[in-house]
């Protein structure tokens, strides 16, 4: 389960910093650094992923998804299983799809002697205001699901 205080800093930091990692129906193993993550409780991860990006097409064939957390004192690793729960999310200029990710087990990725001093620095770069907006309409769809 995640740690209740990771919850609470995921949705209280809105966009959050990650890196997923998949893999198709042959075995070739995909990671990317994705900020549209979401909480719904404990064992529960919703993502959002651009709809034609290698990360979406992955979890469509296998459903086999692993998402390494970042924050505080904390580097932790959840394996799971995700499906799409939505194709396209309204008012976004893009196909970006929604995965719901069963987190089946949490590990502890810290080495010993060694902690994590934050969350992954990130900013948007270019237009700034749009980004914004746009992470908005998707955090409000990843938040509002049932």
């Amino acid at each position: 389960m995640l740690p209740r205080e990771l919850i609470d800093l995921m949705r209280d930091l809105g966009v959050f910093p990650v890196v997923i990692g998949t893999v198709d129906d042959e075995g070739n193993q995909h990671m990317t650094f994705i900020t549209w993550i979401y909480p719904s409780d404990e064992r529960v991860l919703r993502l959002a992923i651009s709809s034609g990006a290698t990360s979406a097409r992955n979890i469509r064939k296998t459903g086999k998804v692993a998402v390494q957390l970042f924050a505080p004192d904390k580097a932790l690793t959840c394996y799971g299983t995700a499906r799409e729960i939505a194709q396209k999310i309204e008012g976004v200029p893009f196909d970006v799809s929604v995965f719901e990710m069963s987190v089946e087990r949490v590990e502890n990725s810290l080495f010993p002697g060694s902690t994590i001093t934050g969350i992954i620095p990130f900013a948007h770069t270019g237009k700034v205001y749009k980004m914004a907006e746009l992470d908005e309409k998707v955090m409000s769809a990843l938040r509002n699901r049932n």
